[in-house]
């Protein structure tokens, strides 16, 4: 059996559609799809509870109302401590599918009883490849980032290495860090993970949960047998400028304190004030930000019109 789990906040019509794509498309395996929402104020749990009643009455869809904003990593928990699955999936609620994704994922993961953890091709509205792939993150890499200087200086090696520039999205691989839009897991090993860390509201969390499965000597790996439309961080686009800075830097803090060292923690602290004057900055000359995927997808492009860049 399958968990489907997701997390919604203010995202009604999306998550609608994700879960209309979910009963289109999956067929021969048995399933349950589980939303918990953070206290929305668009009447998301009254659409669901309407538009889907016989759902679930049957049992497969269940619904968590929360009464206050829990963040991503304890809803996610929250959903897990009530799901059957022998398999569980976190999955955006921004994504649409295309075809039974489930069941060739599940055929996947039985085959290969060594990979835990697992992740698919994910595609922006417009059919294009979004890169959801990294490496872990490191010191230099970080300041880059934090001094909003990975927009200026894509092709410095650190940054094409984190970003993984040149990951060929055709090709089965072994990885070290996935989006956390969607997390394809077997229970036994979301088990031992102990679920998310709650220690992070949002942003980062996945990045954690990749980096324990690795002490752990689990395997994550990416899989192009399937792909998935996602409509990228419409949850979190209503978030906006140092309030979302603040939340990015605060987890990558927690992170680095986690498993770095002191120093190298105490010099990301030393260059909060500069990257949220930065953020305000972008804000008073009303600069569009774009994602990390979306200057991935960029870079990505470049290195395809320039094939001496290695």
């Amino acid at each position: 059996m399958l968990s489907i789990i997701t997390v919604s906040w203010n995202v009604k019509e999306l998550v609608k559609r994700m879960i209309d794509s979910i009963f289109c498309f999956t067929t021969n395996i048995d399933f349950e799809i589980i939303v918990v929402d953070n206290d929305s104020k668009d009447g998301t749990v009254d659409l669901l509870r309407q538009q889907f009643k016989e759902q679930i009455v049957a049992g497969k869809l269940k619904i968590i109302a929360n009464d206050f904003n829990a963040g991503f990593s304890k809803a996610n928990n929250q959903c897990l401590q009530i799901a059957k699955g022998d398999f569980i999936l976190f999955m955006n609620p921004d994504m649409e599918l295309l075809e039974n994704s489930f069941e060739k994922l599940i055929n996947f993961m039985n085959a290969r009883q060594d990979v835990d953890i697992c992740t698919c091709r994910l595609l922006y509205a417009d059919k294009t490849i979004q890169p959801n792939i990294k490496n872990n993150p490191t010191l230099f890499s970080q300041i880059l980032v934090l001094l909003k200087l990975h927009h200026f200086f894509k092709n410095l090696p650190v940054l094409k290495s984190y970003f993984a520039t040149s990951f060929d999205y055709s090709k089965e691989q072994q990885v070290q860090q996935i989006m956390g839009a969607f997390v394809f897991t077997k229970r036994d090993a979301i088990t031992k993970l102990k679920g998310w860390a709650e220690q992070y509201w949002l942003l980062w969390e996945d990045v954690d949960l990749c980096k324990r499965s690795q002490q752990l000597n689990m395997k994550i790996k990416f899989t192009p047998i399937t792909e998935i439309v996602h409509y990228e961080g419409k949850s979190f686009a209503q978030t906006f400028g140092t309030k979302k800075q603040k939340r990015f830097n605060r987890g990558m803090l927690i992170y680095f304190k986690k498993y770095h060292s002191i120093f190298t923690w105490l010099t990301l602290i030393i260059l909060q004030p500069i990257s949220l004057l930065l953020t305000l900055l972008t804000q008073l000359f009303k600069i569009k930000p774009r994602t990390q995927s979306r200057n991935v997808k960029i870079q990505m492009s470049n290195n395809k019109q320039n094939p001496n860049d290695k």
